[in-house]
């Protein structure tokens, strides 16, 4: 949250000067509050659990959000009751005359599927197109952040020859960047996942900037320069158990998955898992909630996008 000082105090500008965010006592007596409203695109197989993973990190906050839960259309969930998706959920057509502060899009088990064979991938190339104009930044997480990638940029991902699972430490590359604020130099995150795309893609785009990554992950963090749209490779919304759940998964489907690295004590599963990124986690989150949807969006939700 900004911090409130009488507008000729000598701070502000130094404080200004590092991104810290002052709010003068003239803008704060001028400032309307209202919810942030906030959409979830949940693309999970456990919807579920990943409603409790997300909500758990949106309410690390000060700020009053609402939240939609929304899911595609014409798309039949194999894993979650009919009677949960209609009842908490809404199809994109139904909202997509509406606007939204901020848009998050999870992951999805769908890394060694073709993008153009994905049975949404059109609704999914739709939901971008809306949220361009729509949405003040969406956040995508691990696959979606791939796909998007793909859609906007057209940056093919690689397979991997082997699943990246584990928990890997990052170093950021942007300390400045408001997304960033408060991360260590080196941080841990989980990530699960077949693909990467490689540094030199990346950099061929000036509107894509990489604030933290490591060379066993590749680029784990990244943004637009508007902050409008925000990629993330990896799964820091993730449970202590759910790296053991996908690895115990693929076991019993018959596949000899490698173990998750650097995530059960003394990479014993015997001995159990270890949550080293829940600090991360929530002020990831919290940063994405205040500099870059709190701070950026209209007070009226119907002046978004009308300067895109």
């Amino acid at each position: 949250m900004p911090i409130k000082v009488i507008d000729q105090l000598p701070a502000v500008e130094a404080l200004s000067a590092e991104n810290v965010f002052v709010m003068t006592e003239s803008r704060a007596q001028s400032q309307d509050i209202r919810p942030l409203k906030i959409a979830i695109l949940n693309l999970m197989p456990n919807k579920i659990a990943t409603e409790v993973q997300l909500l758990r990190l949106l309410a690390n906050s000060p700020l009053q959000v609402d939240v939609d839960l929304l899911r595609i259309d014409d798309h039949v969930s194999k894993n979650t009751p009919p009677s949960h998706l209609n009842c908490f959920y809404r199809y994109f057509s139904e909202v997509q005359q509406q606007k939204y502060d901020g848009l998050i899009i999870t992951g999805a088990p769908l890394g060694l599927v073709d993008y153009e064979d994905v049975t949404y991938w059109n609704q999914f190339g739709d939901i971008l197109r809306w949220a361009d104009n729509n949405v003040t930044s969406t956040l995508f997480l691990c696959w979606a952040a791939h796909a998007a990638l793909y859609q906007y940029y057209g940056l093919q991902r690689e397979i991997r020859g082997q699943k990246l699972s584990g928990v890997y430490w990052q170093q950021v590359t942007q300390p400045l960047c408001p997304l960033v604020r408060g991360f260590d130099d080196e941080f841990l995150v989980p990530h699960s996942r077949y693909a990467q795309v490689p540094k030199q893609k990346y950099q061929q785009h000036d509107d894509l900037h990489i604030l933290a990554e490591a060379d066993v992950t590749g680029a784990y963090l990244l943004q637009n320069s508007s902050g409008s749209r925000v990629f993330v490779t990896g799964h820091p919304e993730y449970d202590l158990t759910t790296l053991d759940e996908e690895y115990q998964r693929d076991i019993a489907t018959g596949a000899t998955p490698k173990l998750p690295e650097n995530y059960y004590r003394n990479n014993d599963p015997l001995q159990g898992p270890q949550k080293l990124w829940q600090s991360h986690a929530f002020l990831l989150f919290s940063n994405w909630l205040n500099y870059y949807v709190y701070q950026a969006t209209p007070f009226e939700l119907q002046q978004i996008g009308r300067s895109a």
